[in-house]
């Protein structure tokens, strides 16, 4: 049995472009779910950023110690920020979907690309700047065996990184498409 696409604009069920809609839509859905846990249930993960922040389940390295952020306020800004960061990638996300899904039809999802690559770049700044370089490598998450987030960061950046490179190439060899101002 051969699959064919229709056309050049892969709108067909097989095209890259009904792909890089529905991986666009998964990591929507993942990051509103992220989003909303943290907001729900804003104590848990308030206590891992803490943590990470004031690196007490690290080495304890004087050396590394002086980065140790320990004032409750700035931790609790710096967790309200990633929430807001999740929040708004989630919603650039689905709008993004959204747009895939009714743009996506007609061929015009130039549109769709661009939101998703914002929000997907914006998740590959949240995992890998801001859990794998900043709070692994500054911070050293790394070294705490209770704490260490840099395992989930490096696979959300991964498969985040996967989908762009899809939503990317689904644009490939066309045409620039008008877009909506």
């Amino acid at each position: 049995m051969r699959m064919r696409m229709r056309g050049n604009d892969g709108a067909g069920s097989g095209g890259l472009s009904w792909t890089a809609a529905v991986l666009t839509g998964t990591v929507a859905l993942y990051i509103a779910l992220v989003a909303f846990g943290n907001i729900t249930d804003f104590g848990t993960n308030r206590e891992y950023v803490r943590h990470v922040l004031a690196m007490d389940t690290t080495f304890q390295d004087p050396d590394l110690m002086w980065r140790a952020v320990t004032s409750r306020g700035v931790q609790d800004a710096a967790y309200v920020g990633v929430i807001a960061w999740e929040s708004v990638a989630a919603l650039v996300l689905l709008a993004a979907t959204a747009l895939w899904a009714v743009r996506g039809r007609s061929g015009g999802a130039g549109r769709a690309r661009q939101l998703a690559t914002v929000g997907l770049l914006m998740m590959m700044v949240l995992f890998g700047a801001g859990f794998w370089a900043i709070g692994g490598e500054w911070f050293a998450m790394w070294q705490s065996k209770q704490w260490n987030g840099v395992e989930a960061a490096v696979r959300n950046f991964l498969m985040t990184g996967v989908v762009l490179l899809v939503v990317q190439f689904s644009g490939a060899g066309r045409r620039p498409e008008p877009t909506d101002a």
